[in-house]
């Protein structure tokens, strides 16, 4: 059984997938790009901008779920180019600064909409 959680904080989909789906004590969170919710726009400034608008939005959806990134089992991480790996880190490392969740980082050719930086999640209740 699947429960759909969507987080009106969150940017919309921007295809046929919702922004988690919780299974069980497992939530599974999708990818999230630096899209600010509250105009619609891409936030296009530093890696570091684009980076803390994906943790907000991941934030908006485990908090809509009950959630926080404590809960945070597992992360993916998908960049444009590792040679933002240590400015992405360093923003993503200010949520988990105790008992930090599994991750991978993985450069990729390319992300919905030119962005820079995608971040998935799965958390636990």
């Amino acid at each position: 059984m699947k429960e759909i959680i969507n987080a009106s904080k969150a940017p919309a989909p921007i295809g046929p997938y919702s922004q988690a789906v919780k299974s069980g004590n497992t939530l599974y969170v999708s990818g999230q790009i630096p899209i600010n919710q509250e105009n619609g726009t891409l936030v296009e400034g530093s890696i570091e901008e684009e980076t803390e608008q994906v943790m907000k939005n991941l934030g908006f959806i485990l908090k809509e779920a009950g959630l926080s990134f404590q809960d945070v089992l597992k992360c993916s991480i998908f960049v444009s180019s590792m040679d933002n790996f240590a400015r992405i880190n360093a923003v993503y490392g200010k949520y988990f600064q105790e008992t930090p969740p599994a991750r991978e980082t993985v450069e990729v050719s390319g992300l919905p909409k030119g962005v820079n930086v995608e971040i998935s999640c799965i958390a636990t209740f």
